[in-house]
């Protein structure tokens, strides 16, 4: 669509007769669902994205003929039958794909060799375990009856922003939660670190903290259940194409309904008056205007730069000037390593290894925060990852910010020595596992944590935004519920995304949802959703991805590592 069409983006004032204009920032999950709720319910989108590709975090970018999926681990909604799923579907997300599954979560290995594997059969799970450490009965016993328990529990809340939800909902909400009431709680009030300390064996003390593959630190054992019973359902599965794939396919729904993306459009300031917000200007100084902007990038950036600041309030203040600088309340950010490899690796192997490092291993890795090391052999997620007769590794460990952007600010090329000294690890580190290896390696690709941060602007790099269970999640939690995704004092703007309703990709397509039930309320228009029947039309091949950037490219003044 041009800049001047039948909603008249360049001008104040909307046409007569013309469906109300949304303007949304950010072509992450959240702003594509957005733009395809809005679209749905009769109004006309616009979305501007600052970088060359939709996604936000959810992205992937080629190299060699290899492609480097950077987020997807697990996704909530990959079995039929629930809430989530049909999120996907009305967003046209599995459109013809088929799901990879895995009979297990992750598994831990130490330094010595020693391993534990997290299957998702609570009873393969149990007797895996017994002959691990039969000394350890009690607490195997015990987690693995919660697993069984939460396999019988159907619990996503994702259609309906909790105040607008009708009597029948909130009645069928009540049928599931009340009899589950006490395991939930008592799941949701017990440490992880304080269940893992009642096992004797020191492999499984540890490897209990690392089954989401590295420590979140600060969660219960609610989490670990919840998805642990979701991928023995198939329901946290792998979708064909990945974390881009998953974007491109959302946004050709989006198209599909109609919707236009601009890319390399950053937006600049929100522009207000009389205290409502009436559009965006660009970097480029041109102005667009709509009945209602949604912004679903960045939650900091939101309020500080591109609203100066000026529509703040208790809950605002205390996420974005308090919690956010806090320790442990932010979801840590990632350094990764892509290795591409000539041949196969890992046949008879677990699909995602968590290691356990010596000190020695852990003090080689720059800026990590934990001994561990995780590996994922990710050409066993998805056809097209890497060339026939080739494999792709993804490793990964949780790192400090910080000590990236200060590396990249003061001294370039010590950065990039550090990226190098990564890269230098990863190949040692794989040729001590396979012996060889190392000759069959063809490339390692690095981003930092400062990677992240400049790509999609997520505070301090986190991927996942606020850390679940921390002090934030609460305070979230009322910005969805009782702010309904407003700020204080400014009308016709709402916030959408992993910056208000936590982290996961569901949680940011299902703020997306949120965010249009509300907005239609205001603008006088009927909320509609229906799915998309795109999954009966041709299957999905890599070729759906379109023209990927090459990170050496792409981010040409940074490096890559190699």
């Amino acid at each position: 669509m041009a800049d001047d069409g039948p909603t008249d983006w360049n001008s104040r004032e909307r046409a007569p007769g013309t469906p109300p204009r949304v303007i949304v920032i950010g072509a992450g999950v959240a702003g594509l669902a957005t733009g395809c709720y809005a679209q749905m319910s009769g109004a006309r989108t616009r979305i501007f994205e600052k970088h060359v590709l939709p996604g936000g975090c959810c992205t992937a970018w080629s190299r060699d003929g290899y492609l480097f999926d950077y987020c997807i681990e697990w996704l909530i909604g990959t079995a039929p039958g629930n809430d989530a799923h049909q999120v996907w579907r009305e967003l046209g997300a599995f459109d013809g794909k088929t799901m990879t599954n895995f009979d297990l979560f992750n598994k831990v290995e130490d330094a010595s060799g020693r391993s534990v594997t997290f299957y998702n059969d609570p009873d393969r799970l149990e007797a895996h375990l017994l002959e691990l450490s039969p000394a350890d009965s009690g607490p195997v016993r015990a987690f693995t009856r919660d697993l069984r328990r939460f396999t019988r529990i159907d619990l996503y809340p994702f259609l309906t922003a909790p105040p607008l939800r009708t009597v029948r909902e909130r009645a069928a909400l009540l049928r599931t939660v009340l009899p589950a009431f006490r395991l939930f709680w008592r799941t949701a009030a017990t440490p992880m670190h304080t269940f893992a300390d009642t096992f004797q064996d020191p492999l499984l003390r540890q490897a209990f903290r690392n089954i989401f593959f590295q420590d979140p630190e600060g969660f219960p054992l609610l989490p670990y259940l919840f998805n642990m019973a979701a991928a023995h359902h198939h329901n946290a599965g792998f979708p064909q194409g990945g974390s881009l794939g998953l974007a491109r396919s959302v946004e050709e729904r989006y198209l599909g309904l109609g919707g236009t993306v601009t890319y390399r459009a950053r937006a600049e300031k929100v522009l207000v008056e009389n205290g409502r917000a009436i559009g965006v200007e660009l970097r480029n100084g041109r102005r667009h205007y709509a009945e209602h902007v949604v912004s679903a990038c960045d939650g900091h950036t939101t309020v500080y730069k591109l609203l100066g600041g000026r529509y703040t309030g208790p809950r605002i203040e205390k996420l974005y000037d308090d919690l956010i600088g806090r320790p442990g309340t932010l979801f840590p950010a990632v350094v990764s390593a892509f290795v591409g490899i000539r041949g196969p690796y890992g046949e008879g192997e677990a699909h995602s290894t968590t290691h356990l490092l010596s000190a020695d291993d852990a003090a080689a890795l720059p800026g990590a925060l934990q001994n561990s090391l995780v590996v994922q052999v990710r050409s066993r997620y998805s056809d097209g990852f890497a060339p026939p007769g080739h494999s792709v590794v993804h490793c990964t460990y949780f790192s400090d910010f910080a000590y990236w952007k200060e590396l990249r600010t003061r001294d370039r090329k010590e950065y990039r020595a550090r990226k190098r000294q990564v890269a230098a690890f990863v190949r040692r580190f794989l040729e001590r596992r396979t012996p060889g290896l190392a000759g069959r390696i063809e490339l390692v690709d690095v981003a930092s944590p400062a990677t992240t941060h400049r790509y999609t602007g997520n505070h301090d790099g986190s991927i996942l935004a606020w850390k679940a269970f921390s002090d934030a999640d609460d305070v979230a939690a009322r910005l969805v519920g009782k702010d309904r995704m407003r700020l204080p004092g400014l009308s016709g703007f709402s916030m959408a995304g992993q910056w208000v309703g936590m982290g996961g990709l569901i949680r940011a397509a299902s703020t997306g949802r949120f965010a249009t039930q509300y907005l239609c309320r205001e603008l006088g228009l009927e909320f509609r959703a229906w799915e998309s029947d795109g999954h009966a039309a041709e299957p999905w091949h890599p070729g759906k991805l379109g023209h990927l950037p090459q990170l050496d490219r792409w981010s040409a003044r940074e490096g890559t590592g190699t």
